[in-house]
């Protein structure tokens, strides 16, 4: 077998990267050596593969539903927005510079065809298929002449085209129909057909609409893939504990002491790697929630204040809405704070930022004692190490600089009371690490909690993706799939018009 696919979407947030994940896992217990691709992501939400290079993290998932290691390749442009206006570039895994929207789609962007291309050629010139999916809409027509991600790599690469599209919104006929109407007569014989996803009800009640879709476009549907909580693993954007939904259908069990234990997340500006939380939140007995105003701490046994793209900006967000204020007394009352990379040096006690936000020296928390410097190359990492007696694994990406000048030692940052800050993401997927932690953390809030012994976030993470690659084989027309991933788009399929504005 050799071949791939490209798994477009209606809109923004249809499934893409889940269904992607699971058609991967789907082909991976058939014993297809396969691997995802995704031309260009924009996203808060990344990960450090092994060679140092940034990727997005729902390319981190797909390649472990894959069962192989996450590369460069699998997403050679990662957009990681820094306001309303502008994005860092990624390219190959490593920063390139900041570019406004209109600088990017103005020409930028289809420069980096070429290097798509390629990274997408290697890709299919060593596994047996390469799933790869889009980004928003292949139906933005503004955008069409410039794509590198959605039908611009499609028509260049020969990809036959899966459009996904979330019925829970309603008016998934019509969206269907028109992503396809949108298109040009080139890009409409790439559009092999449809997925519904997220359907609730009877199967039967929805076949006529399905019926008539064949007959107003030509084109099948391969499958409706019924509704499921907790699938959301590795969002690319928005706040979402990923894993809770899942894990709180799956870990029936209630608490094993006495207490639940409470978390609050600072919701700061420019949110990174929330997926932070996702551990904690698979913990029976732990509930973990957003926040974004002061009296939301008062109840809370732990407060994280989480990675942000933007430092100075979240620091400015916490003053003005009197989070800061509260941290700090928090933090003097002995109750536990953790800051992870840009909530690390939130915590310190200056800022000196010429880099992100170009502000200067910004008095930072004081609660730590930390100083922290930008640099312009950024750190890419995925260090390993020891804390609280248990082996601890995570992956720093950050441009700030630490220089930490007292505290107890703490993977790399520091420990002062029950503050603790590092720049180490990921660090709580490491069980017996989490575990130690939390149970510091029960003790400073004089909470009766006890972590689970048994927990394993790597286990509900595979249970998870399994969860996936099973709605694909139950629900998607497999045999079809199979034909269109090997074969590529039939031929003949009808132009639907009016087709793309000239």
């Amino acid at each position: 077998m050799s071949g791939g696919l490209l798994v477009a979407g209606t809109t923004s947030d249809a499934g893409k990267s889940v269904v992607t994940a699971g058609i991967c896992r789907w082909l991976v217990r058939q014993g297809v050596k396969v691997a995802p691709f995704k031309a260009q992501n924009m996203s808060l939400n990344s990960f450090v593969t092994t060679e140092g290079a940034e990727i997005g993290r729902a390319q981190a998932m797909q390649a472990q539903a894959c069962r192989i290691e996450p590369t460069a390749l699998m997403n050679p442009v990662l957009l990681k927005p820094g306001g309303e206006q502008s994005s860092q570039v990624v390219l190959l895994g490593k920063p390139v510079g900041e570019l406004s929207a209109r600088g990017y789609h103005g020409g930028r962007q289809q420069q980096l065809l070429g290097t798509v291309l390629d990274c997408l050629e290697q890709l299919r010139g060593t596994y047996d298929a390469v799933i790869c999916e889009g980004a928003g809409s292949p139906a933005e027509i503004n955008l069409r002449r410039t794509d590198i991600v959605n039908m611009g790599i499609a028509r260049n690469a020969g990809l036959p085209v899966l459009v996904v599209g979330d019925i829970g919104r309603g008016g998934v006929f019509a969206s269907f129909f028109g992503t396809v109407a949108l298109l040009s007569p080139e890009d409409q014989a790439c559009v092999a057909g449809f997925l519904v996803n997220k359907f609730r009800g009877d199967v039967s009640l929805l076949e006529p609409g399905l019926d008539m879709l064949l007959g107003l476009t030509g084109r099948k549907t391969y499958g409706v893939l019924p509704f499921r909580h907790g699938l959301g693993i590795d969002e690319e954007d928005g706040l979402r504990v990923s894993l809770r939904g899942a894990v709180r259908e799956s870990v029936v069990a209630p608490p094993l002491g006495e207490d639940v234990l409470r978390v609050a997340v600072c919701a700061v500006p420019l949110m990174s790697n929330f997926t932070d939380v996702d551990a904690l939140a698979a913990e029976p007995g732990v509930v973990v929630r957003f926040v974004d105003r002061p009296e939301e701490l008062s109840d809370a046994d732990l407060v994280i204040v989480p990675g942000t793209r933007g430092t100075v900006r979240a620091l400015e967000w916490l003053r003005e809405r009197g989070l800061a204020d509260a941290l700090v007394r928090r933090a003097a009352e002995q109750r536990p704070v953790l800051g992870i990379c840009g909530g690390f040096q939130i915590l310190g006690e200056h800022i000196e930022d010429d880099v992100e936000s170009r502000r200067g020296q910004v008095d930072g928390l004081g609660i730590l004692p930390v100083r922290v410097r930008f640099a312009r190359e950024k750190t890419l990492t995925r260090p390993s190490g020891e804390a609280l007696g248990e082996r601890v694994e995570g992956y720093e990406i950050h441009h700030g600089v630490a220089d930490v000048t007292g505290g107890i030692p703490f993977l790399d940052g520091c420990r002062v009371g029950q503050s603790w800050g590092t720049h180490w993401h990921g660090s709580l997927e490491s069980d017996g690490f989490r575990r130690a932690f939390l149970r510091e953390v029960a003790a400073a809030a004089g909470r009766r909690f006890v972590p689970a012994p048994d927990t394993s976030f790597a286990a509900l993470r595979e249970e998870q993706l399994d969860r996936l690659g099973d709605l694909i084989e139950q629900h998607a027309d497999t045999d079809a799939l199979w034909r269109l991933i090997e074969s590529g788009a039939p031929q003949g399929l009808p132009f639907i018009p009016p087709g793309a504005p000239a």
